[in-house]
C-alpha cells in the first residue's frame, strides 16, 4: 500500500485541463527553443533512422529505467517522497488516456532539445554528454525539496545521451524516454488507485 503523502502548502493541486495544458505549452517551448537552436546555430539536428535493433534497445533502455527508477524509489526515501510529490500534481488528475501523451510530448521534445540539438552543440563528447544531463535534471526540478527527483532525471539524462553519442541514432533515447514515462506513469497510477480501493 502506499504512504499517505504529508500536505505539501507549496504545492497547489492542479487540473486535468491545468496539466495537459502545460505539458502542451513545456512541448511547444522546448520545441521552440530547439528549432531556433538549429536555425541560428551552426549545428544540425542529430538523425532519427528507423531500425529495428535501435527501437529495441530504446525499449530495452526504457525496461532498464523504469525498473532502475523502482528500486531506487523503494530504497531512498528522499527520492520516494520528491518522486510521489512530482507525480501527485502530475498523474493524479490525468485520465488513462492522458498518460499517452505524457509519455509522447516530454518524450519526443525533451530528446529533441537535450539530445538532438543541445548534445551536438555542445560537443558529441563527454563534455557535452554532462553539461545537457545536468540542464535535463534541472528542468525536472520542481522545488529545491525536489532534488533527489533532479539527481534521478540527471542520471536518467546521462544514459539516454550516452546512447545517442553510442548508436548516433536519436530514435534510441526517443523510444527509451517514451517507454519509461508511459510505463512509470501506468504503475504509478495504478498502485495508487489500488490503494484508495
Amino acid at each position: 500500500m502506499a504512504e499517505k503523502l504529508p500536505e505539501n502548502p507549496e504545492i497547489e493541486p492542479l487540473t486535468r485541463t491545468q496539466v495537459l495544458v502545460a505539458m502542451g505549452v513545456t512541448a511547444i517551448i522546448l520545441l521552440a527553443v530547439a528549432k531556433l537552436w538549429l536555425l541560428f546555430g551552426s549545428i544540425s539536428l542529430l538523425p532519427v533512422k528507423l531500425s529495428g535493433i535501435d527501437l529495441l534497445k530504446g525499449l530495452v533502455i526504457g525496461l532498464a529505467i523504469t525498473g532502475g527508477s523502482a528500486i531506487v524509489y523503494r530504497i531512498w526515501p528522499g527520492y520516494r517522497r520528491s518522486a510521489d510529490i512530482y507525480l501527485e500534481v502530475v498523474l493524479k488528475p490525468l485520465f488513462w488516456p492522458d498518460l499517452i501523451w505524457l509519455g509522447l510530448l516530454p518524450g519526443l521534445s525533451e530528446e529533441l532539445l537535450f539530445r538532438g540539438v543541445m548534445i551536438s552543440a555542445l560537443g558529441l563528447n563527454v563534455t557535452g554528454l554532462v553539461l545537457s544531463s545536468c540542464c535535463f535534471g534541472i528542468l525536472h526540478l520542481g522545488g529545491m525539496q525536489q532534488w533527489p527527483y533532479a539527481v534521478w532525471a540527471t542520471v536518467v539524462g546521462l544514459l539516454l545521451g550516452y546512447t545517442v553519442l553510442d548508436t548516433g541514432n536519436l530514435l534510441v533515447p526517443i523510444v527509451a524516454h517514451v517507454c519509461t514515462n508511459l510505463i512509470s506513469s501506468c504503475v504509478w497510477k495504478w498502485e495508487h488507485e489500488a490503494a484508495k480501493r
